[in-house]
């Protein structure tokens, strides 16, 4: 099932990317197919695809890091039971995905949109314990809110006779109903791509399996919200809305940025380096580049979809010890799989000519050019700075300081199913950014800025990489250099106390109003006036009577004969 699922998508990209140079060469060309199901009155239900470029490239990814995660799951899930289960859930994913990409109907959208939540929340709860039951809980329930925008929407477009957006997004713009929908879509797109203040299912997630992380929570799912902007870009420009989304996706990036700092659990720290991008992509298309940000979704979903796969690796050896604390040294010991980890955390970085550094130095330096105020500037900057920051954080925990698990050990490098795996998206993340770049920006973008604007990212880099430094030297007595900023790091190791604010914080006071309520009314004054209360009177009248028929035989036989009297009263009149 493995090998066969792996040659079909790969067979199925091949052809994506022919078709895409195709159709970009033929000066962005596309194809709208349109098969009219129902008709009541006016209307129209019907199924559309639209096959752009950007259509085809998307999913040119998708079913490269789908096939590249299936075989790597082969290996990495071999003494799993329900194997044949994971892949079905896994190729169910890459159609509601691509199912997503290709609609210009909001109907059709929904169906993946919603496929999407579904197939990620069957994923997350694949091992069966309480956690990852939470997690799935918290992961499902924050995306139905997008799901009941995308169906609000439906129910707004009706006004307008058709589900198809495309036609919609220009001609419709200054349409008062348009800004319902414009706010519907854009709530849709941050609980999919995780936006404050629904961020804090992205870590939770993590309790799924890795390749579930490589492929669901890296590079397609939580991109999908991004995407959906992207199409929507036309409706959304210039308008008051972005201008909010650009302030929260900033403020996303940097909160991200920093409590991956403060975060100890190897997944959670790439899921929230995830976040932190994705905060980036959302930022960069609020300024009105969707371009950049459909570039730098793609460089992005390579080198981290690399570096969850390298994160499973390093679990295995570990004996499933997610803690990197525990881990330090490993570049003695697998050192291929070091090597996979250390170009794709590089090129998160954006270390020159890797994939990311040709997207995040454009959309920095695009930024800066842009008319927008200090504050952004800065966020975009310390955000920068701080992906650099954990990143080495990371790279000395792993490989340069003691390993610190146990005295006698086994770690090994040759399982080469994973190997060949993470090589194939390794070569991608050298190569995707130029190739990117030449395919889709082909005219040239002119920027001119002054000398230490240009340099600003060398600068924050720089910063960002001391710090590392400076905060991830261990010696055998030293002490954890964040105890310093213990009044700071409850706050920012809690992701600004979202996590707690989106369990506890929603359902706390309908738990305890509910609790009141019980304790008050169905077991207190419900009880005392119908349930229990009547069986009381009932009880207390029959023991009254039982003595009364049992002391008075007379009065019982009298009352017995009036009854009668009285009934045949009735029947007579």
């Amino acid at each position: 099932m493995c090998y066969y699922s792996f040659f079909f998508l790969m067979v199925f990209m091949v052809m994506n990317f022919f078709f895409f140079l195709y159709f970009i060469m033929e000066n962005d060309f596309l194809i709208f197919l349109e098969w009219e199901i129902i008709t009541i009155n006016s209307c129209q239900v019907v199924m559309s695809i639209l096959l752009d470029w950007m259509s085809f490239l998307f999913m040119m990814f998708v079913s490269l890091i789908s096939s590249v995660v299936i075989f790597y799951s082969k290996s990495y899930m071999k003494s799993e039971k329900n194997l044949f289960r994971f892949i079905i859930l896994v190729l169910l994913f890459v159609f509601s995905m691509i199912m997503l990409i290709i609609s210009p109907n909001i109907i059709s959208i929904l169906l993946g949109w919603d496929g999407l939540g579904l197939v990620s929340y069957c994923l997350v709860i694949f091992y069966q314990n309480i956690k990852s039951y939470n997690a799935g809980m918290l992961t499902v329930l924050s995306n139905r809110i997008g799901d009941v925008c995308i169906l609000m929407v439906i129910s707004w477009m009706l006004n307008y006779g058709s589900w198809n957006y495309i036609f919609y997004l220009k001609f419709m713009k200054h349409d008062y109903f348009m800004n319902y929908i414009m706010i519907l879509i854009m709530l849709a797109a941050m609980t999919k791509s995780a936006q404050i203040p629904f961020s804090s299912w992205l870590p939770a997630a993590m309790a799924a399996p890795t390749p579930v992380s490589a492929l669901v929570h890296s590079s397609t799912l939580v991109t999908a919200g991004v995407y959906l902007l992207i199409r929507f870009n036309l409706l959304l420009e210039d308008t008051y809305f972005f201008k909010i989304l650009l302030l929260i996706s900033s403020l996303t990036m940097l909160m991200a940025g920093i409590s991956a700092n403060y975060e100890f659990d190897l997944k959670k720290i790439i899921a929230l380096s995830t976040l932190s991008q994705l905060g980036l992509m959302m930022s960069i298309l609020s300024l009105g580049m969707p371009l950049m940000a459909f570039f730098h979704l793609l460089t992005h979903a390579m080198f981290k979809a690399l570096l969850f796969m390298c994160a499973g690796v390093v679990i295995h050896m570990m004996m499933d010890i997610q803690d990197i604390r525990f881990m330090g040294g490993i570049s003695k010991f697998i050192p291929l799989t070091s090597l996979c980890m250390n170009i794709s955390n590089l090129s998160l970085c954006g270390i020159p000519f890797l994939s990311g550094f040709y997207s995040k130095d454009l959309i920095l330096e695009m930024m800066s050019m842009s008319n927008f105020n200090f504050f952004i500037y800065i966020l975009y900057y310390i955000s920068t700075g701080l992906t650099v920051f954990y990143t080495i954080r990371l790279l000395f925990y792993l490989m340069i300081n003691d390993y610190n698990l146990m005295s006698i050990f086994n770690l090994y490098d040759e399982d080469y199913v994973m190997l060949k795996s993470m090589f194939i998206l390794m070569f991608m993340s050298l190569i995707s950014g130029s190739l990117l770049m030449w395919l889709i920006f082909y005219k040239p973008i002119y920027i001119i800025m002054n000398i230490h604007m240009k340099l600003m990212v060398i600068y924050v880099t720089f910063w960002g990489m001391i710090m590392g430094y400076f905060i991830s030297m261990m010696n055998i007595y030293s002490y954890n250099k964040f105890l310093k900023t213990y009044f700071f790091s409850f706050y920012f190791s809690m992701m600004m106390f979202m996590p707690n604010l989106s369990t506890y914080g929603v359902s706390y006071i309908m738990l305890n109003f509910s609790n009141k309520l019980m304790k008050n009314i169905d077991m207190g004054w419900s009880e005392m006036l119908s349930g229990q209360g009547l069986v009381k009177i009932i009880k207390n009248y029959s023991i009254f009577y039982n003595f009364y028929q049992y002391n008075n035989f007379k009065i019982y036989l009298y009352s017995f004969i009036m009854w009668m009297f009285f009934m045949m009263m009735l029947i007579m009149y």
